[in-house]
C-alpha cells in the first residue's frame, strides 16, 4: 500500500472533508486548493451530480450498478443512493488503489448486494469478466456504469477504449454516467491546477466539451447532453457554482 505520494482518490477523499488521505495527498490538495480555493466546492458538486444521475438510473428501472474508479467511501455512496429507491439494488465498486478496497469492505461486511474490487479502467473487459463482479452483475440485463471523475486520468485512446468496451457489452437500455475535468470553465486556472495530479501515478488530462461529446458518440444523451456539473439536473440554485468539471449521461438505444 503506497502511501508515500499522493493519489487521485485520496486527494477528493481531502477535498470532501474525508479522514482517509495522508500528508502527501493533502499537500496536493492544498495545492489545488491555492490556485482556487473553489475546487473542494466543485468535488462536493461532482459527489452531487453523482447522487442525482444514480437517482435517476434506479428510478428508470436499473437495479444494477458498476463504479469504476469509485474513490474512498463518502456520504451518499451509489449503493446508498440506489438502494433507498429500490433496496433489491446490486452495485459493484472498483478503484486501483488497495485503500478503497480496505476500507470499502469494512463498510459493506454486512451487505450483500454489494462488494468492492481493486481493479482498472485500462482493463475494462477483464473487470467485466471477473467471476466477482458476475456474481452479482448479469450483463444480459440494464447496467449504469459509471466513470465519474475518472476518464481524464487516461489517455485519448485509453479514454476512447473504455466507453467503447462499456458500450460493447452492456445491454440495451444500459446507462453510463460520466463526469469530466475541463479547463474550458477556468482557461487561466487550469494549468497550475492541474499540477495537484503531477506526483501521482495518475497525472490528469483537461478535455473540452467537444472532446468529452466525442467519447460520447454512440450514446442517447439525456438532456441537457454535456453542461457543467452543477448545471446537470441541478436540484436547487447554481447562482455560486463551480465550472471545473462537464457532466454528461448517456443511454444505450
Amino acid at each position: 500500500m503506497q502511501t508515500d505520494r499522493p493519489h487521485p482518490a485520496r486527494i477528493y477523499d481531502y477535498w470532501i472533508g474525508g479522514k482517509d488521505n495522508f500528508p502527501p495527498d493533502r499537500i496536493a490538495a492544498e495545492h489545488a486548493i491555492s490556485v482556487s480555493p473553489d475546487i473542494p466546492q466543485a468535488a462536493r458538486e461532482n459527489r452531487g451530480f453523482l447522487r442525482r444521475a444514480v437517482r435517476h438510473c434506479a428510478e428508470a428501472g436499473i437495479r444494477q450498478f458498476i463504479d469504476i474508479g469509485s474513490g474512498l467511501p463518502a456520504q451518499g455512496n451509489v449503493h446508498e443512493v440506489a438502494q433507498e429507491v429500490a433496496p433489491d439494488s446490486r452495485v459493484v465498486y472498483i478503484d486501483n488503489d488497495p485503500i478503497v478496497l480496505t476500507h470499502g469492505r469494512a463498510l459493506l461486511a454486512d451487505n450483500r448486494t454489494t462488494t468492492v474490487l481493486t481493479g482498472d479502467l485500462r482493463d475494462l473487459d477483464e473487470l467485466l469478466d471477473r467471476p466477482a463482479l458476475r456474481e452479482l452483475i448479469d450483463l444480459s440485463q440494464p447496467v449504469a456504469v459509471l466513470l465519474v471523475a475518472v476518464l481524464h486520468f487516461v489517455t485519448d485512446e485509453q479514454a476512447a477504449a473504455a466507453v467503447r468496451a462499456v458500450h460493447e457489452r452492456l445491454a440495451p437500455g444500459s446507462f453510463l454516467l460520466v463526469s469530466h475535468s475541463t479547463a474550458e470553465g477556468n482557461p487561466v486556472r487550469a494549468a497550475e491546477a492541474a499540477k495537484t495530479w503531477d506526483n501521482t501515478d495518475s497525472p490528469i488530462r483537461l478535455r473540452g466539451r467537444a472532446q468529452v461529446e466525442e467519447l460520447l458518440e454512440g450514446w442517447e444523451l439525456l438532456e441537457p447532453g454535456v453542461e457543467f456539473v452543477p448545471l446537470w439536473r441541478p436540484d436547487g440554485p447554481t447562482d455560486d457554482s463551480t465550472r471545473w468539471m462537464y457532466a454528461a449521461v448517456g443511454r444505450k438505444a
